[in-house]
């Protein structure tokens, strides 16, 4: 099976190479910028075109939150209107494509996990360019599978697992929100999932549940929380260790505002597929065992 990803740097691109590797019936290609570029269509559609995909993967992205609210034109382009031809492109050569969202295009109201069919709301620039880029794709491409996720961490890139550990290389304390709740999930875990879904859509041509799904780590937790289970993880593994304060999202402005509630329910994705990503505690120790090691 040829799948198609785009980007070459991300943490879900990267994570699905790692992963990939190991199923021989798989080819995957990353496409990425100077050739491929989501702010160029031309170039686009013609990468995608001559590498004839059987599942195309949009994993590329603006993700840039702060940024966006100076960079509007350049959110929307990328994340509206370059996942839409991404779509498009997939659904000429006859191939579904899987886009990864967010749970930014929720407002963050509420105390309950998120559900599929709950109101979106974004609150910034980014969410809102997102939930857009979710309509573009559902519009050009009818075999389509959003996949909306949080709390993204990796062995791989920027992410919030290795800031911690960065700071605690040079800090005693560091101070992290208590107040904003969601599901820490490993790259890792989410390519994994992409494989399951993309082994379904090869062995089942009848498939026909399409639409969104959410994905996310077993289990939430706050961000405070997350970092104090970091540095465990990591002081169990010889890593880099320091104490967590607790602060409120007050104490903490950003140019873009967070969600408070960002859990996802992931029942809908278990139900169609038969697979649910580990608890994210116990994802999260394979990383920093991956991270400390290295």
């Amino acid at each position: 099976m040829r799948i198609v990803v785009t980007g070459r740097e991300g943490q879900v691109v990267r994570s699905l190479i790692e992963r990939a590797a190991y199923q021989p019936s798989i080819e995957l290609i990353a496409l990425g910028r100077p050739e491929f570029d989501l702010t160029r269509t031309e170039t686009v559609s013609e990468a995608i075109y001559a590498a004839r995909p059987n599942l195309v993967v949009s994993a590329a992205a603006y993700t840039a939150v702060d940024l966006a609210e100076d960079e509007p034109e350049l959110a929307h382009a990328v994340n509206a209107v370059g996942a839409g031809i991404v779509a498009q492109a997939a659904a000429t050569v006859g191939a579904p494509v899987i886009h990864l969202s967010t749970d930014y295009v929720f407002s963050g109201e509420g105390d309950r996990p998120y559900t599929e069919t709950d109101p979106t709301g974004p609150c910034g620039v980014y969410g809102q360019s997102k939930l857009e880029g979710e309509m573009t794709v559902a519009a050009a491409n009818p075999r389509h599978l959003i996949l909306r996720t949080a709390w993204v961490y990796s062995p791989f890139g920027k992410n919030f697992v290795k800031t911690m550990l960065k700071l605690a290389e040079s800090r005693d304390t560091v101070s992290v929100v208590s107040d904003q709740w969601g599901n820490p999930t490993s790259a890792l875990d989410i390519a994994d999932a992409i494989l399951r879904v993309a082994d379904r859509l090869r062995t089942d041509p009848a498939f026909d549940a399409f639409g969104i799904y959410h994905l996310a780590g077993s289990g939430d937790t706050n961000w405070s929380s997350f970092a104090r289970e970091i540095f465990a993880a990591s002081s169990n593994k010889g890593g880099p260790l320091a104490e967590v304060r607790d602060i409120l999202t007050a104490e903490y402005p950003t140019k873009a505002a967070r969600p408070l509630n960002s859990r996802l329910s992931t029942d809908k994705f278990f139900d169609v597929f038969d697979w649910r990503a580990p608890k994210w505690n116990i994802s999260l120790a394979q990383v920093i065992d991956k991270l400390v090691s290295s």
